[in-house]
């Protein structure tokens, strides 16, 4: 069991994404984003069990978001990180309130305890489009991520800390607009 720490767009504006999710489909074997149950999201810090204390956790995303409105988020390219599988997903555009939050996060947990994508240094800001795109369809994966040309603007509402797999929501707290 993992346990993440997370903003997420629980809103209307979410669609654009969810239609990413249903675009990036075709190039797995089962659609993974939908199979979650939750909505789209930029992750902060994800963290292994029995490192994981949920309140410690909890506490410290509130602190991180004291005060924090909702954020609205800009999505101009897809790209992808590489692996077997490929894993496509947006790359918003630079935001500061982002990697603040990211920052405070990790300057009141231990990066050790997290998972090394998500440390300080190596953490890149994205909202996961798919992650199990099949090796016969990796070419066609990438070709649909270089071609996109639209500007997606998505409002993030909720701060949450979730645990997973599957995904259960331990605690969540809407921003205010």
């Amino acid at each position: 069991m993992a346990l993440a720490i997370n903003i997420r767009a629980d809103n209307d504006s979410a669609g654009e994404i969810e239609r990413l999710w249903d675009q990036v489909a075709v190039f797995e074997a089962e659609p993974s984003m939908r199979a979650l149950g939750y909505r789209p999201h930029l992750t902060f810090a994800i963290y292994d069990s029995p490192a994981a204390d949920e309140k410690a956790a909890w506490d410290v995303m509130l602190a991180a978001t004291s005060g924090q409105t909702q954020l609205r988020i800009r999505f101009k390219r897809i790209r992808w990180f590489e692996g077997s599988p490929l894993v496509l997903w947006a790359e918003p555009e630079v935001d500061e309130t982002l990697a603040r939050i990211h920052a405070a996060i990790s300057a009141a947990i231990d990066p050790a305890h997290c998972r090394p994508h998500y440390r300080p240094g190596a953490w890149t800001p994205h909202c996961t489009l798919g992650t199990a795109v099949a090796d016969e369809r990796r070419d066609d994966a990438m070709a649909f991520a270089q071609a996109f040309d639209r500007n997606i603007e998505v409002l993030f509402d909720v701060v949450d800390c979730v645990a997973f797999p599957p995904v259960r929501i331990i605690a969540e707290r809407r921003l205010s607009s």
